[in-house]
């Protein structure tokens, strides 16, 4: 059996709202986390993501009421992620209706909570946010690669996107998954926001190094890139933003426009 595809819209929050930036800054307001949530839901999303993405900068916890407030209004799996550093965290999310507690910072500070949440909650809930840049100051890394004509390795950063950690985006997933993680939600600071497509040879090397599934995240700018990120890896879901909240294009017709070019999707 083929397994479809997921489409999953994503709500960055940030002070109660829903916002989209560039490269994870120049962040502008995109709407209401609560009707922007039931809308993709009716609309057909297969899961939503929702992060918090000031929580860890700012050392705090997530917005407990607008998770909740979100949960009551869809009908699909729930992704929750930002500031996620304790086990009680997490299972403050999940009880605020969640089905899936996504963790990046935390897991960098803290790698063995990784197995810590698996073992209390189940594999299936535990996702590792993993927010990747080429840097092309290349010495010694294993996991180099040539894109024209410049070397780089993909460097894991957090606390939003605003600090690297020289970690190798590759080892780092593959330890992620040896220690519990269900899924890897794959994100390309150096496309974010720029509606140029997804970066796909970093999907494409996440995604054959482990053997959970990776949500590629950052690039998305209209359906055709989804198609070309489905085609050319073999990631099991596309993450987008911006082409969802400005209303470019609504879910259900980036999913016909997927099934038309012979990729499964839950229509």
């Amino acid at each position: 059996m083929t397994l479809t595809k997921r489409v999953i819209p994503c709500l960055d929050v940030a002070n109660g709202r829903v916002v989209k930036g560039l490269h994870f800054k120049s962040i502008k307001d995109a709407g209401d986390p609560v009707s922007l949530a039931e809308k993709y839901s009716n609309e057909g999303a297969d899961e939503l993501v929702f992060l918090d993405i000031t929580a860890s900068e700012e050392n705090r916890e997530i917005i407990k009421s607008l998770v909740s407030k979100v949960a009551q209004v869809i009908n699909i799996p729930f992704t929750v992620g930002g500031g996620v550093k304790t086990l009680q965290h997490a299972r403050d999310i999940l009880l605020s209706g969640a089905d899936k507690v996504a963790i990046n910072t935390g897991a960098v500070k803290n790698p063995k909570i990784i197995t810590e949440l698996m073992e209390l909650f189940g594999r299936q809930c535990i996702v590792v946010a993993v927010d990747v840049k080429r840097n092309y100051n290349v010495s010694g890394q294993k996991n180099a690669f040539i894109d024209n004509g410049k070397k780089f390795w993909f460097e894991v950063f957090i606390y939003g996107g605003k600090k690297e950690t020289g970690i190798d985006a590759i080892e780092w997933a593959k330890k992620m998954e040896s220690l519990g993680a269900g899924e890897i939600l794959l994100t390309s600071i150096d496309m974010d926001g720029t509606k140029d497509g997804y970066d796909i040879d970093l999907t494409k090397e996440i995604v054959n190094s482990v053997s959970i599934p990776v949500v590629a995240s950052g690039g998305c700018g209209k359906p055709e890139d989804m198609i070309d990120v489905f085609k050319k890896t073999d990631v099991e879901a596309a993450l987008a933003a911006s082409i969802f909240h400005y209303e470019t294009h609504s879910v259900n017709r980036v999913k016909k426009l997927i099934k038309e070019n012979g990729i499964p999707v839950r229509i």
